[in-house]
């Protein structure tokens, strides 16, 4: 068997072929496009029929070359960027190129055999899509706030709108009436600013409308924990990209940071802060974690059983978001069973 490390860039792929024990046999340098996908297969061709393709997991560099080769049934890995590097420093070649972070990836494919396969993109990514577009509309009307508080602060310092609700349509229309009949630049603008700030409003009440439809569709279970609305169960739907990948709940806890981390100092046995794993996840389980020590009884009982034990307030908050992980990832798993059973089996399940 060979292995094909791939280094993916936005112009270019190198893919650098090594046989079972790491040797290097071959190195290619091509385009992107899905005919130098198409030539790339031509010439794997000739290392042998059993082969494994191994991609450095930056995918939204490498989405259409996974797709032309999973099209062409071939078998993919990804490989973390962390895990490169570190086989790229362990190497004897010095310096970084494309073809030594090619070999790298090659060779951490070879040295770890759980890495997870790659798959074609499925509602996962549209949930993150639309996700990702609500925050960036979330922060560009937060930007458009503060220009427009300045504006009006120039125009009147004594007045003082409403602190964290000026995207509300009925503090729109107060300001809008007040700035009635100004004349001037400042007033114009900051007229501007009001009707940009109801347009993106309108756009964000869209997408939450189209995200509740579909993460309902997706996650019924993951919605229905106390505390999952419908904003944190898309993040944790996106972020997640497939539970299946997950071999265990344990890699599931390890990659969204709430693995607990041991440290032994002075004969006592403790653990501290994960500062690792996919922080969107993390934060996703800690605002869950937080709304359950206020309103779920079970979550209440725990927190407070582990502070009568002499753990303090946020090693009792890192306890309770290592077991939401579990329940995130059992509901998850339902969600992923319910969807692949056929739909008149579903339906009479449910």
């Amino acid at each position: 068997m060979v292995v094909l490390g791939i280094d993916a860039h936005k112009r270019s792929h190198t893919v650098v072929v090594v046989n079972d024990v790491g040797r290097k046999l071959g190195e290619r340098t091509l385009g992107t496009t899905t005919t130098d996908h198409l030539a790339l297969l031509t010439w794997a061709e000739t290392f042998g029929a059993e082969r494994l393709w191994a991609v450095e997991d930056c995918r939204h560099l490498s989405r259409r070359l996974e797709h032309d080769l999973l099209g062409a049934a071939e078998r993919i890995v990804r490989v973390p960027p962390k895990m490169m590097a570190q086989v790229r420093d362990s190497a004897r070649s010095y310096g970084k190129s494309d073809p030594i972070d090619a070999l790298a990836v090659a060779r951490a494919a070879l040295r770890e055999p759980d890495l997870p396969t790659a798959q074609l993109d499925g509602p996962a990514r549209e949930v993150r899509l639309l996700a990702g577009h609500r925050d960036d509309l979330v922060a560009e009307r937060t930007r458009i706030i503060n220009r427009l508080r300045w504006h009006l602060h120039e125009l009147d310092p004594g007045w003082e709108p409403a602190a964290r609700s000026l995207w509300r349509p009925k503090n729109l229309a107060a300001i809008t009436e007040r700035l009635a009949g100004l004349d001037g630049l400042v007033p114009r603008l900051a007229r501007t600013h009001v009707d940009r700030c109801r347009e993106l409003t309108s756009q964000i009440r869209d997408l939450d409308r189209e995200l509740e439809v579909l993460v309902t569709r997706l996650a019924p279970t993951l919605v229905a924990l106390c505390g999952c609305a419908t904003l944190t169960a898309a993040k944790i739907i996106g972020e997640t990209a497939g539970v299946d990948r997950f071999r265990s709940r344990h890699a599931f806890a390890r990659h969204n940071g709430t693995a607990p981390v041991p440290v032994w100092s002075s004969n006592r046995h403790r653990f501290r802060l994960s500062r690792t794993g996919n922080r969107q996840l993390n934060a996703a389980l800690h605002r869950i974690a937080i709304t359950q020590a206020h309103y779920h009884p079970q979550a209440r009982e725990l927190l407070q059983r582990r502070r009568a034990g002499g753990d303090t307030k946020t090693e009792s908050i890192r306890v309770l978001k290592r077991r939401l992980s579990d329940v995130v990832y059992r509901a998850l798993l339902a969600d992923l069973d319910r969807s692949s059973r056929p739909q008149h089996v579903a339906e009479s399940a449910a």
